[in-house]
């Protein structure tokens, strides 16, 4: 499961990296994988060839795509039109992205994973719980915070991630900020009951992996359906922070002066011409 996510995020750089790192995504997923499986030849083989496949499918078919939502974006900025709900459409059209991306790559992974062996499957799911633990540790660390320091952190973490965008905030645009931070509600927790939910059925699946004519396609199931291992408030917490998100983003732009503005289509102009150029 971790190395289903470690490909996306790394094919994926067409938003935060360099043309010379998406063509070496190969080398960059193997280091990732090997904290947390040892292929034998015939499987890193295997694997090698769908990986290929991968990218080659991504560069054709994917970043198309994404240039066409970066260039819609661009348009609305201009015309004025970025209002909560094309954020918010937006914002759905980057998940459907990395949707396409675990479907295309789940039943390849499903097949190499019928050929671990019990020390991979161990050593996998070893792996997957001590990131957990940590995660947990984390966790523990920031609810030992008060409630007015977690707040602050996150104000601190949004206004950091826009400012990036359009240049130093206004104290307005910091007032917006602190306004809507307030109505985020922290997933953490159900975060990680989720990972285990997940994780836990795929460790049960895998006992099967070796008498079980189906593995294969309950495996593709587990991965291309990871819903089904939220709870109820998670999805209801994240659906709701999806909101707040769009809102603040449109409320946001519509204080943008025009060297805000300008600095933003800049950024995104970087990032048009960056996805046209991995596509060669």
């Amino acid at each position: 499961m971790r190395s289903l996510l470690v490909l996306f995020f790394l094919i994926f750089l067409t938003s935060c990296s360099s043309k010379l790192a998406y063509n070496n995504i190969d080398w960059w997923v193997y280091w990732y994988l090997d904290d947390y499986i040892d292929l034998k030849d015939e499987q890193e083989e295997k694997f090698d060839a769908y990986l290929q496949n991968w990218l080659s499918w991504h560069k054709e078919s994917e970043l198309t795509r994404y240039k066409t939502q970066l260039e819609g974006i661009k348009e609305q900025i201009q015309n004025g039109t970025l209002d909560s709900r094309s954020v918010y459409r937006n914002l759905e059209l980057m998940r459907a992205h990395w949707e396409r991306v675990r479907d295309e790559v789940s039943p390849e992974l499903a097949e190499i994973a019928k050929t671990l062996d019990d020390e991979q499957v161990v050593s996998l799911f070893a792996a997957l719980e001590k990131d957990n633990k940590e995660e947990e540790e984390e966790r523990k660390d920031t609810l030992e915070n008060s409630d007015k320091e977690r707040l602050e952190e996150r104000v601190e973490r949004i206004e950091n991630t826009i400012s990036e965008r359009i240049g130093k905030l206004t104290p307005e645009q910091k007032q917006i900020v602190n306004s809507y931070s307030t109505q985020f509600i922290s997933t953490g927790g159900e975060w990680l009951t989720y990972r285990r939910n997940i994780q836990n059925a795929a460790r049960k699946l895998f006992v099967t992996r070796k008498f079980n004519n189906n593995f294969e396609a309950e495996l593709i199931e587990l991965m291309q359906n990871p819903d089904n291992y939220k709870s109820d408030i998670y999805k209801q917490s994240s659906a709701h922070n999806m909101n707040v998100s769009a809102t603040l983003i449109s409320e946001l732009f519509t204080t943008l002066s025009d060297k805000q503005r300008e600095r933003l289509i800049e950024n995104l102009d970087d990032l048009i011409d960056t996805v046209e150029n991995f596509k060669n």
